[in-house]
């Protein structure tokens, strides 16, 4: 059962490592926040929708996205129009420290985006199906589910590590300038994943 879990555990953290708009935005919430419990609805949202992600897949039941072309089409489109939108926002919300005043992002928003960069990343949701679902179908019983919680546990342990790392940071920027930084990144990083998603896209209708 050890094994089973180390092996969900080393698994997961693989994948949720990489440089990616939902760790991006977890960070950069962490950074800008004027303290860690703002940045909570975008830690807690990130963390559900990773736990849900990954239920599905270790249930078999977000097999349905591979079988159906025009749902994955459908994400692609969505997607890509809901990134250029966030990235654009994070871009012009510069906070400005040494003016004693910060531009935030509002707990809905923060869930709103938060939700986007979780659910509507195809790339993150077939990695999560080829990868842990296809991973958990050597298990049954009690060592599927051992798999799942390690799987589910990397993601919380993940996003509140992110977002302490993220509120160290910006507890170390006097200035300002550091967090103008992130935001400028942030938005970066989030716009890249939307032109993969669009060349996915055009794929898709064979257009390239």
């Amino acid at each position: 059962m050890f094994a089973t879990f180390l092996h969900g555990f080393i698994l997961a953290f693989g994948l949720i490592l990489p440089l990616g708009p939902q760790n991006v935005f977890v960070f950069n919430q962490g950074a800008l926040q004027p303290n860690f419990t703002k940045s909570l609805p975008v830690v807690l949202t990130a963390s559900l929708c990773d736990t849900v992600l990954i239920s599905l897949a270790i249930l078999g039941v977000s097999v349905v996205i591979l079988e159906f072309s025009w749902l994955q089409i459908v994400l692609y489109g969505i997607g890509f129009f809901f990134l250029l939108y966030m990235g654009w926002s994070i871009w012009r919300a510069s906070p400005a420290k040494e003016s004693g005043h910060e531009h935030t992002l509002p707990a809905k928003k923060q869930i709103a985006f938060a939700l986007s960069v979780s659910l509507l990343n195809p790339h993150a949701i077939l990695d999560t199906i080829g990868v842990i679902g296809t991973s958990a179908i050597a298990y049954t019983g009690n060592a599927r589910w051992a798999f799942a919680i390690a799987c589910i546990a990397v993601s919380w342990i993940w996003f509140f590590s992110l977002a302490v790392a993220g509120r160290v940071m910006g507890s170390l920027d006097t200035t300002g300038k550091c967090l103008v930084r992130i935001n400028k990144i942030s938005a970066l990083v989030i716009w890249g994943v939307a032109v993969l998603i669009a060349k996915e896209f055009l794929k898709a209708f064979h257009l390239i």
